[in-house]
């Protein structure tokens, strides 16, 4: 038997489970962990808690506790570096208004971090990918091309500058949670290892709406052309493609290159905001007024084709 305070679980494919408390009161809980991506410790236990937490943010809660989760080459790796990962994720849980109650740590011959994390969110007020509506437009909160630009640092030759930016964009917290209560958020997610599109995808076919989408307005880290005109792709951008054909379709005069990108893998991505239309520049200049990496509106909700995206320039 369904138990009626499960929100949100393993039947819907979304970015966290919801379980109600009370009629106030949903707890949102989620976990992640990945290897390095980056080589600075620091930084990598940044970036890791960060896409952790964005998990809760897409929901539309709160973090409130955590626990790392790590495995360490014990013996093979300095304890200084296991210390700078943790004191990277401890800054941004710390960001984040959370706190770490503790956690699990294995001997494993790959680095590995990440968090277990438990958030709040009041019950009508859950950011599902399975409300949007047709008219809702669609708006993007960080730059994509960070599949890219990690997978050429892991080859090397990266200015340092370059590898600063995407470092700060995947370690930038998605919590707009405050900002986000006044407008009327019909759906919400984070983009992370789908892509662009395939999180969009994911939107479209559990919101039942078709997605009209405008490539040239979608934020891209600039230094990602310049290693996506090399051919530089993490594998799990072709395959992104090849997951969502019959599922998108691309206006013709669309080179290849953009369409990659759109489907480049994301680490901590930005949150993909299906907001009410009426509501869409107030949703922006408020994302613009606090700083907010991107307040990019990439497309719009429509009633044709649903569970479909087209991708016009």
């Amino acid at each position: 038997m369904k138990d009626p305070n499960v929100l949100v679980g393993l039947e819907s494919p979304d970015d966290a489970g919801v379980y109600r408390l009370t009629d106030e009161i949903a707890i949102v809980q989620t976990v992640d962990f990945f290897t390095p991506i980056v080589d600075d410790p620091y930084a990598f236990g940044q970036i890791a808690a960060a896409n952790s937490l964005s998990d809760v943010y897409a929901m539309g809660g709160r973090p409130v506790t955590v626990l790392n989760l790590v495995g360490f080459p014990i013996g093979k790796l300095p304890h200084a570096v296991l210390s700078e990962i943790l004191r990277g994720g401890a800054d941004k849980v710390r960001e984040a208004g959370a706190v770490i109650l503790g956690g699990h740590s294995i001997d494993d011959p790959e680095p590995k971090y990440g968090l277990s994390v438990t958030g709040i969110v009041r019950p009508d007020r859950i950011g599902a990918k399975a409300g949007a509506r047709p008219g809702d437009r669609l708006v993007l909160t960080k730059p994509i091309g960070v599949g890219t630009i990690t997978t050429a640092i892991k080859r090397g030759g990266v200015p340092p500058e370059v590898e600063s930016e995407v470092v700060r964009v995947m370690a930038t917290l998605n919590n707009q949670v405050d900002l986000l209560e006044p407008f009327r958020i019909s759906g919400m997610t984070d983009i992370t290892g789908f892509g662009l599109l395939g999180h969009a995808w994911e939107m479209a076919r559990e919101s039942t709406v078709g997605m009209r989408l405008s490539a040239g307005q979608v934020p891209v880290i600039p230094a990602a052309w310049t290693y996506a005109r090399q051919g530089i792709w993490p594998g799990g951008t072709r395959k992104n493609r090849e997951w969502l054909q019959g599922q998108v379709a691309f206006d013709p005069a669309i080179d290849e290159t953009i369409q990659l990108m759109l489907c480049d893998p994301a680490t901590s991505g930005g949150l993909f905001i299906a907001v009410a239309p009426d509501q869409c520049d107030s949703l922006v200049a408020a994302l613009q007024g606090a700083g907010t990496l991107a307040a990019a509106v990439v497309g719009e909700c429509v009633a044709e084709h649903p569970g479909k995206i087209y991708v016009g320039n």
